[in-house]
């Protein structure tokens, strides 16, 4: 992952609203949620959300699909794996270590 991808991810994960609708769309899976269902969820009116979106989005971190009048959106995993193999490639020296898988009690 480029440099400029990563910065453009993490600025877009830097607000607590985008990093909100991020972790529940990882938690919705890759069927995603619709939009009003995501602001229904997190409190966060249409015209924010909107917005919040087309930022994740512009940062490759969403990926969004029309389903009738319906928008739904999903996690693109994919980027979010090559951030955190990014932010952990050189981890350890590059060896394989522990701090580089947190524990379940960590991520609590």
């Amino acid at each position: 992952m480029e440099t400029k991808h990563v910065l453009s991810a993490m600025a877009a994960l830097a607000q607590e609203s985008r990093l909100a609708v991020f972790r529940l769309l990882v938690e919705a899976g890759p069927a995603g949620l619709a939009a009003g269902k995501i602001g229904e969820q997190l409190g966060i009116p249409a015209s924010s959300l909107s917005f919040h979106l087309k930022e994740l989005a512009h940062a490759a971190l969403v990926t969004a699909r029309q389903e009738g009048r319906f928008m739904h959106y999903s996690a693109n995993f994919a980027t979010m794996q090559d951030l955190i193999g990014f932010l952990t490639q050189n981890c350890c020296g590059g060896n394989p270590c522990l701090p580089c898988t947190p524990t379940k009690a960590e991520q609590a």
